[in-house]
């Protein structure tokens, strides 16, 4: 499906700042992204906000990016792409100079629109119950035999400095994450949310191709780490292979058969290492053209940020966690733009409030977990994004 919208390359930073400055106060909504290993970052604006979905199909979407949240029966966010705009490198294009008042923004025009940006953000969440007891609570529910795994979240809030500035950080994102899909979402109905994931859920390509992976199992990495001897624990070779297992028991639902099967092997996701196996089948071979679509319900939300079985898993998580995850562990990405669509796992990402900075994460639950080492993981995880608040 072709965009049909304004589309122009802009210089970077300069550009962006302005161009939201410009068409976003009055009420509209945006999102700057950028796909992983590249660097061109893509700026969407929709300057009527919003409109909420029961469902998505990423065949039938008009261009647009989803953000949805974690529990999957609540409404999905959607951005009209009304405008985009294209950022690669420092230098202006000849249509850019044709967009005005491209001038650096000062640091108290910065500091006054962000404020009226984050102050649609209140915090609303309860706080999250003692991690380390809810983590306890799952490890004897799966030695009970009620659940096979589990991951509970919590989130640390911490204040928002004067001199945090939202694009100065999705910029280091993005250098600190090459890999990673960065990007920064805000609206009306969902404040303003940054991260860098690097779990992919659902990609249908030009050319028909669907990918997913399974990504689990988590170690510190440091710069000096051989990737090729990476010595993984049976608690996380199993927690792996229990999202391939879900991803794979996915395909046996809907009888699809011919897959390819890529993994695992160990990946690089900032400060920590993780587990992946790829997933890819050929919608035309097969003649699934909704494939895509039929994925995305079915694999959302995957046992590496929910639990398994499914339902049962939902029921403890909002029984135990105490706090709403809103959109942290749901999906985000662009449909239909250029051709492609790329949906990822809302993860390694932050919730800028009014006043705080709200940073999420979890982890896998195994019988062989220890509730100490699964709360020094959720701080790992955080650890990757606690820094922009010190860069800023």
């Amino acid at each position: 499906m072709a965009v049909a919208v304004d589309q122009v390359v802009l210089s970077e930073k300069v550009a962006v700042r302005t161009t939201i400055s410009q068409r976003l106060l009055e009420g509209g909504a945006f999102t700057l992204w950028r796909m992983p290993a590249t660097t061109e970052k893509v700026l969407f604006i929709s300057n009527s906000g919003v409109v909420e979905l029961d469902e998505v199909s990423v065949e039938d979407s008009e261009p647009g990016f989803v953000f949805a949240p974690f529990q999957p029966n609540q409404k999905k966010l959607f951005l009209k792409a009304e405008l985009v705009f294209k950022f690669k490198g420092n230098e202006p294009s000849e249509m850019a100079r044709s967009v005005s008042h491209l001038d650096e923004l000062s640091p108290a025009q910065i500091r006054n629109e962000q404020k009226i940006l984050f102050s649609k953000n209140k915090s609303t969440s309860k706080t999250p119950n003692n991690y380390q007891e809810v983590v306890a609570k799952g490890i004897q529910q799966i030695e009970d035999g009620i659940l096979e795994k589990i991951v509970p979240s919590r989130y640390k809030e911490v204040d928002l400095p004067d001199t945090f500035d939202l694009i100065d950080a999705f910029e280091t994102l993005c250098e600190k994450h090459p890999k990673a899909f960065v990007s920064i979402f805000s609206s009306a109905q969902s404040g303003t949310w940054i991260g860098a994931t690097p779990e992919l859920l659902v990609n249908v390509d030009r050319e028909s191709k669907f990918k997913t992976h399974a990504l689990a199992g988590t170690l510190p990495y440091f710069p000096d780490t051989d990737l090729k001897s990476v010595a993984w624990t049976q608690k996380e070779i199993e927690e792996q292979a229990l999202v391939s297992r879900y991803i794979i028991n996915c395909f046996k639902k809907i009888r699809v058969r011919e897959y390819q099967e890529h993994g695992p092997k160990t990946i690089v996701a900032g400060n920590v290492m993780h587990l992946k196996t790829d997933y890819v089948v050929d919608m035309k071979e097969i003649n699934f053209p909704q494939l895509g679509s039929v994925m995305l319900k079915l694999l959302h939300p995957t046992s590496a940020v929910c639990g398994m079985p499914l339902e049962t898993s939902l029921k403890f998580l909002s029984e135990h966690e105490g706090y709403d995850r809103e959109f942290y562990s749901g999906y985000l990405g662009p449909l239909n733009y250029q051709g492609e669509s790329s949906i990822f796992v809302n993860l390694r990402c932050l919730q800028v409030l009014e006043h705080t900075v709200r940073f999420y994460a979890g982890a896998g639950v195994t019988i062989d977990s220890i509730p100490s080492k699964e709360m020094e993981e959720t701080e790992m995880k955080m650890m990757n994004l606690l820094t922009l608040l010190t860069k800023s």
